[in-house]
């Protein structure tokens, strides 16, 4: 008799993510999708011709495995115009599939099994994962629980001689907070004197709102030397699906990014580098993106103050995490999760239970709204939200 043989899981708490479960939910039930994080509206035309063109040009065939010069430099010059920091971009920028693969590709290039990795919960999902299949181990530290700022005395008491790398989120998803320069100079300080690696998640680095700066490690020569800083043209660009991110590191670490990466992927999609490549030398699409995207945080949130949820402030990302903990619900005691899957049902409205973000088993009544959608998706999601 034919058997499957049995295969040791080398995720065996893991199944398929919440962004799929309530994605799917959604389109069951045809609710409003305010869960997974992508936009429902189009790029700009002319990101779509630079692309278009790269392709009738011949721009087909495998580019260079770290991503064509003329990304790499464009990317080098925009973080050097926004940040201050000069990245050689022939030995300090990579192109990658997203972020995603950044950042796992990071966890694979600087750990060792055993070594630990400080992640500030509640995190994106793929962070903890990412630890385990490197064979690392993750040590969660709470954020403050109703700042989601980071509590660096607990930072600190989680430091031991086998940690690694800390992995940190701004702005922050799921909480859409964002970093202080205070925040950063008390990292700096915090790893003065050690090897611990920075691994920052900076893809939401062009949505901080209400005139902030975007505090990104690149600002911060100590910072900047220890850190491999992640971000993302598809957040950036509206383009989730063509999964295009890039990574800047000092040449010491890259060489070790760039390993793993020739290895796991090797290299991107050729044409679509060819249009990035055009696109950024206009400045215009990404400075535009805090107003663009705060004028979307106020009609939501205006909206969500005539229903009877409480808001929780959102400096920046796409993200606004609101209380239910006012709302009479249908039974008693139900859950995040519970609570969307009966918003997305009876409502018509699909969220994400801030629980997602744990580890462990929370329940503070929270939940995730995305608000990079159109006008009339928002309003329509509004309207169904205002009969609670």
């Amino acid at each position: 008799m034919s058997r499957t043989p049995p295969v040791p899981s080398r995720l065996p708490d893991s199944g398929t993510t919440i962004f799929s479960v309530m994605s799917a939910l959604a389109q069951q039930h045809q609710a409003v999708n305010l869960g997974q994080g992508f936009p429902d509206f189009g790029c700009d035309p002319a990101l779509l011709d630079g692309v278009t063109e790269a392709m009738q040009q011949g721009h087909n065939q495998y580019p260079p495995m770290p991503g064509i010069p003329a990304l790499r430099e464009a990317i080098a010059a925009k973080i050097a115009a926004l940040y201050g920091h000069g990245y050689d971009a022939q030995t300090e920028i990579t192109v990658t599939a997203g972020a995603t693969q950044a950042l796992l590709t990071a966890l694979l290039a600087i750990t060792q099994p055993g070594d630990e990795v400080i992640v500030l919960e509640p995190c994106y999902d793929s962070y903890v994962p990412g630890i385990r299949m490197a064979n690392a181990v993750p040590v969660a530290v709470s954020l403050d629980p109703l700042s989601h700022a980071p509590d660096f005395d607990r930072i600190a008491a989680a430091i031991t001689p086998r940690t690694r790398a800390i992995m940190i989120n701004t702005p922050h998803n799921p909480s859409g907070t964002v970093w202080s320069e205070a925040d950063m100079l008390r990292l700096q300080q915090l790893l003065d004197g050690t090897d611990i690696i920075v691994i920052s998640d900076e893809v939401y680095e062009h949505m901080v709102f209400d005139g902030m700066p975007h505090a990104s490690v690149s600002r911060y020569p100590a910072l900047a030397a220890r850190s491999i800083v992640v971000s993302s043209f598809g957040k950036t660009f509206h383009v989730t699906g063509w999964k295009v991110g890039h990574v800047a590191a000092p040449a010491a670490l890259m060489t070790e990014f760039r390993k793993i990466h020739q290895f796991n992927v090797f290299t991107v999609n050729t044409p679509m580098q060819h249009g990035l490549a055009r696109y950024l030398q206009d400045p215009a699409p990404y400075l535009g993106l805090p107003a663009f995207y705060q004028r979307k945080r106020d009609l939501f949130a205006s909206g969500l103050q005539q229903t009877r949820f409480r808001l929780l402030p959102c400096q920046g990302t796409y993200f606004q995490c609101v209380s239910y903990a006012d709302i009479a619900l249908p039974e008693r005691d139900l859950g995040e999760a519970a609570f969307c899957e009966w918003l997305t049902r009876d409502i018509g409205v699909a969220a994400i239970p801030l629980s997602a973000f744990y580890g462990q088993p929370v329940d503070r009544q929270t939940i995730r709204f995305c608000f990079a959608k159109q006008d009339a998706t928002l309003q329509q999601a509004l309207e169904r939200l205002a009969r609670l």
